[in-house]
């Protein structure tokens, strides 16, 4: 387990181990962070659409042009 992955699990098994209403609080300051969500949203589109074919980006450039 690489370092970056051995600290979020322990921040997740920190979380997990707080009762249901620490944990909400810890999620609503979350959901009030507007960078937070924004990253959240990126990460989310980008795992939907990781099976979509890609393409070189001089190709989706010049189709802008257009």
């Amino acid at each position: 387990m690489i370092t970056e992955e051995a600290k979020a699990e322990v921040f997740w098994l920190a979380f997990k181990g707080l009762p249901r209403k620490e944990q909400q609080l810890v999620v609503q300051k979350l959901l009030q962070d507007r960078d937070f969500i924004e990253d959240l949203l990126d990460i989310a589109i980008i795992e939907q659409r990781r099976s979509e074919p890609s393409r070189p980006l001089e190709e989706y450039l010049a189709d802008q042009e257009r």
